[in-house]
């Protein structure tokens, strides 16, 4: 995180995200022929998606808003293949990965605007001095909350449609 913003686009969106997730796709034949790590897992993903996803919305920094954000993402992502459900755990990672990264070099952009500024209670106003920063950094937001009809809304309904046709508490635990 304390590299520059283009670095750190590079860094969430290609390698760090997709590494430890395809990883964890590649050893799922390991965990899942104990039904115990599979609970462990799905408890501990579901609760890093809830903690990081609000420790995100207290967050200053915009870089780190973006960071926790891809966190609470991981969330899902591990919670799928701890589920079982790996093809929709690699979909999310895919869509989460290409908007990501469009959120992170539109905060590049911002942030070289600014002068550097990284603190959101300083900027604001930027629609009109930046329209493509602020299209961009807006779809890419639109994606990361699920908005219907974008990336974001299919990979997340797939996955939580998933969760809860799981038929098991620790299925309902993870959808609820």
């Amino acid at each position: 995180m304390e590299g520059p913003t283009p670095v750190s686009a590079l860094i969430h969106a290609a390698t760090m995200v997709t590494a430890g997730v395809f990883l964890f796709l590649r050893l799922s034949y390991l965990y899942v022929l104990t039904i115990n790590v599979v609970i462990f897992i799905v408890i501990i993903s579901v609760l890093t998606t809830l903690f990081a996803g609000t420790v995100a919305l207290v967050q200053n920094d915009i870089k780190k808003v973006i960071a926790y954000s891809t966190c609470s993402q991981l969330g899902y992502m591990i919670t799928a293949c701890g589920l079982a459900f790996f093809s929709g755990a690699f979909f999310h990672l895919v869509c989460h990965a290409l908007f990501k990264a469009l959120l992170f070099l539109g905060a590049g952009s911002i942030i070289h605007s600014l002068a550097d500024e990284q603190d959101v209670r300083r900027m604001g106003g930027l629609a009109q001095i930046m329209p493509i920063s602020f299209f961009t950094f807006t779809l890419a937001s639109l994606n990361l909350m699920g908005f219907p009809f974008t990336s974001g809304f299919y990979s997340k309904d797939f996955l939580l449609e998933a969760f809860y046709s799981h038929n098991s508490s620790i299925g309902f635990f993870a959808y609820f």
